[in-house]
Parts: structure tokens; C-alpha cells; sequence
């Protein structure tokens, strides 16, 4: 049978007891009714079986314990080499994925239209992450509000950073008041350092962000939680 979550929840709430049991009698009969088909330790008495925790004796007529450390490669390492498979495989997909999306948001007319909207904060910033990591010449961003938090924060820094290596112009602007924020000042060193650079300015403007001069992303009149992307 295949090992997952309700195989090791059976394994963990009644076969692991039933095998103690195995251990501490020194076997059981194999005509025990408890492990008799539809019985109630049943499908518990066949995950051991499967996983080779219980062998028959030579003669058949008992079931008798197996050292776990003898099992448990044969198990486990089976286990991890399927999540190593399954996290490469996610990986290339994720690529093949990225791929499609910067050749649709380089195409306008992929869209149908100047004006798209994009719903959600968790959507929209992972949409700017993205445009951000496609830009090539140069990456505009217009922050009026200064307190974006540490994690946001260390991720602007991440990604504007490997734009600067690709060769990436960057360009932020900030209102003078972030010249207060101890993390904000912290993310101008480290981006300026890497060659991007900073402004600020007493008067109010919105949040914007354009990549190459070709998309932007606005906030939408309905708030935070919608965002247009305009590529006209």
C-alpha cells in the first residue's frame, strides 16, 4: 500500500501499540482474531506486515517482531528520495511556468486590453515580484507610504539588488518622511550601495511602479486589495 499521512496516522495511533504488544509476548498466535480479516486491528496488523515490522515464523503458525532500525531505511529513504523527486519536479514546472508568464506580460495584447485588474494583496504582490524580476532596462517605483515592513522590505532589497547585477536602472521615490524609518534607511544603503537610487519628496503621490517603461502597476480605486496594470 502507499505510505502518506493516513497510513502513518493508522502506523502511529494503533499499529505502533499493537507492535509493542508484538514485542513484550514475544509474538502472537497467527490465528489471533484481533488481526482476522474485517477484524478491529486488521488493517493496523497489515501496515506491519507490509512494512516488515511482523514476519510469519519458519513453521507459519505465529507472527514475531523485527528490530525497526533493519525497517526503517527500507521505509523512510524511499520517502525522501519521492519528496527530493516531487521538489525538483515542482521546480521545473515553476519554470516552465515563469517562462509563459514573462512571454504573456511582455504581450499587451495577450490581455485583450491597456487596463487589466488583479485582485488580492497576496496575488498582487506576487504579480510585482514577478514583473520586477523581468525587468531589463529599468525599474521605477514610487513608495508614499515608508513603513513597508522588515519582510517586505528584505525582499525589495533582494530583488532590486539582482536587478542591478542584470544591469537594471532602479529608481525609488519616497516621501521625506521615510528619512525617519530606521528599516527604510537601512534598505537605501543597501540598494544604493549596489548602485539603485533614492529620492524623496515633500509632496503627495501615489503608489506606482513601471518596468521598462512599458507596464505599470497602480492602486485601484476600490483599495489595497485590487491593483491596474496598465500597459498602454
Amino acid at each position: 500500500m502507499p505510505l502518506g499521512p493516513e497510513e502513518r496516522m493508522l502506523f502511529e495511533q494503533q499499529a505502533a501499540p499493537f507492535y509493542e504488544e508484538v514485542v513484550s509476548s514475544g509474538g502472537i498466535d497467527a490465528s489471533d482474531p484481533r488481526i482476522a480479516k474485517g477484524a478491529e486491528l486488521h488493517a493496523a496488523f497489515e501496515l506491519l506486515a507490509e512494512v516488515g515490522l511482523v514476519v510469519r515464523s519458519d513453521d507459519g503458525t505465529a507472527w514475531r517482531a523485527v528490530d525497526p532500525a533493519a525497517v526503517q531505511a527500507r521505509v523512510v529513504a524511499p520517502l525522501g528520495q519521492q519528496g527530493a523527486e516531487l521538489i525538483a519536479e515542482s521546480a521545473h514546472w515553476a519554470q516552465s511556468f515563469n517562462t509563459l508568464s514573462q512571454t504573456w506580460r511582455r504581450s499587451p495584447s495577450a490581455v485583450g486590453a491597456p487596463f487589466t485588474e488583479i485582485r488580492g494583496v497576496g496575488t498582487i504582490q506576487n504579480y510585482v515580484l514577478a514583473l520586477a524580476g523581468d525587468a531589463r532596462d529599468e525599474l521605477l517605483t514610487a513608495q508614499p507610504q515608508y513603513r513597508r515592513g522588515i519582510k517586505r522590505l528584505s525582499q525589495a532589497i533582494a530583488h532590486e539588488i539582482d536587478a542591478l547585477k542584470r544591469g537594471v536602472r532602479v529608481r525609488t521615490l519616497y516621501q521625506h518622511g521615510a528619512r525617519r524609518g530606521a528599516d527604510t534607511r537601512r534598505y537605501v544603503a543597501a540598494v544604493t550601495a549596489a548602485g539603485a537610487e533614492v529620492r524623496t519628496l515633500d509632496e503627495f503621490f501615489n503608489r506606482l511602479i513601471v518596468v521598462d517603461r512599458r507596464i505599470a502597476v497602480i492602486p485601484s480605486h476600490e483599495g489595497t486589495d485590487s491593483a491596474m496594470v496598465i500597459s498602454d
